[in-house]
């Protein structure tokens, strides 16, 4: 794709038309459910609201109407708040981090959007809870499960960087300082531990949950221990530039810009990657959703960059050549029965779920990509 055409408003104009079609046909479909986190043949299967992924789908609603003005986003979000407030009211399917990923995509994203005062507080006791997940002595928000799980307790994952802005967000809007030092503590020690020396990094990591020593990196999604998961540092190309945001601090641009320039070497020649950046070339599966993210990091980064920084203008680009990929080569238009969006994502291939299928956080991300491409809103994030 040349320079011209990627830079040319009309070619994202029409890129973002068959998302937006999708979104509004799905919602009749969806009805009071949720997409599966995986398609199953490209077709998601319908679910209460209990798992980490039902927040992408209201995302993909604010992220329509934000772009559209079309009210029948804004009714179909609107429409799911109760479940949210039931779920942190009754406990259910909560025992996670990914309160980020559910509430600020639903509750926050409404309460910017529409200054709905339910969706505002709704928020804010999710990073009630969130904070119960924090590990004083490791300093960590712990990843998944019961917080007395001996095989979970004192686990981070690279993921997170994506929940932190929920309590970075608390903390501004109630001028409790809590928040923001548990979430400072635990991007101290994600840059610490999970970014490996050579900018590749860990998907998880232990400490002692007694005394917080750190203990090692492994992974739960990626091709080995030693392998650099792609969502993986996907995350952490996004997180980190987004968290920069609120800390301001310089040297985790740095770090943002290293683990960008790990990915960009790790890419086949359509730029969309494999599911694991082990892989350049050959029959492993690629993961449309990885691509996605890192093309939202990337053009995060972007904006963030001083003026005079010669990278800048390179991640824009680069996050434009992958963008305009996925559109030519990737979507699901040629899949009349899709619900998806995304071709070619990967939910799990050591667990053998989700492999070469759609995935609702891919499909929330191409969308939130095109619409920054667009628009230039503020985040939900």
């Amino acid at each position: 794709m040349d320079i011209d055409t990627l830079y040319r408003k009309e070619y994202w104009e029409e890129a973002i038309q068959y998302p937006l079609e999708k979104i509004r046909g799905n919602i009749d479909c969806f009805g009071s459910l949720y997409p599966s986190p995986a398609s199953v043949s490209r077709i998601y299967r319908l679910i209460p609201n209990e798992d980490w992924t039902s927040g992408f789908w209201n995302g993909m609603l604010w992220q329509a109407y934000q772009y559209s003005g079309e009210t029948v986003f804004r009714d179909a979000a609107e429409r799911l708040l109760p479940d949210y407030q039931e779920r942190l009211r009754e406990r259910l399917h909560i025992d996670t981090h990914d309160l980020g990923f559910l509430y600020v995509l639903s509750c926050k994203a409404q309460f910017l959007l529409t200054r709905n005062r339910h969706a505002y507080l709704t928020a804010l006791q999710a990073a009630d809870l969130l904070m119960l997940r924090y590990h004083t002595k490791a300093g960590i928000i712990q990843a998944w499960g019961d917080l007395d799980d001996p095989s979970q307790r004192g686990r981070m994952i690279i993921d997170c960087l994506m929940n932190l802005p929920l309590l970075f967000w608390a903390a501004t809007e109630t001028g409790d300082m809590r928040y923001r030092a548990a979430a400072e503590s635990h991007l101290r020690q994600t840059r610490r531990y999970i970014i490996r020396n050579d900018a590749s990094t860990f998907h998880t990591f232990y400490f002692d949950p007694e005394s917080g020593k750190a203990i090692k990196g492994t992974t739960a999604q990626g091709y080995s221990d030693s392998s650099c998961w792609a969502r993986g540092q996907a995350w952490g190309i996004y997180g980190l530039a987004l968290n920069y945001r609120y800390v301001k601090d310089p040297s985790m641009l740095e770090d943002a810009k290293r683990l960008a320039e790990y990915f960009l070497l790790h890419l086949p020649d359509d730029l969309v990657c494999y599911w694991d950046l082990e892989f350049t070339h050959g029959d492993e599966d690629r993961d449309s959703s990885s691509a996605v993210i890192a093309a939202c990091g990337l053009l995060e980064l972007s904006r963030l960059l001083p003026l005079v920084d010669g990278d800048r203008g390179r991640y824009e680009v680069s996050a434009l050549r992958i963008l305009s990929s996925l559109h030519e080569q990737y979507t699901t238009r040629a899949y009349s029965g899709s619900d998806g969006i995304l071709l070619h994502g990967v939910y799990s291939k050591p667990g053998r779920n989700g492999v070469d299928e759609c995935t609702v956080w891919g499909d929330y991300f191409y969308v939130e990509a095109l619409v920054r491409v667009l628009k230039h809103y503020p985040l939900f994030w």
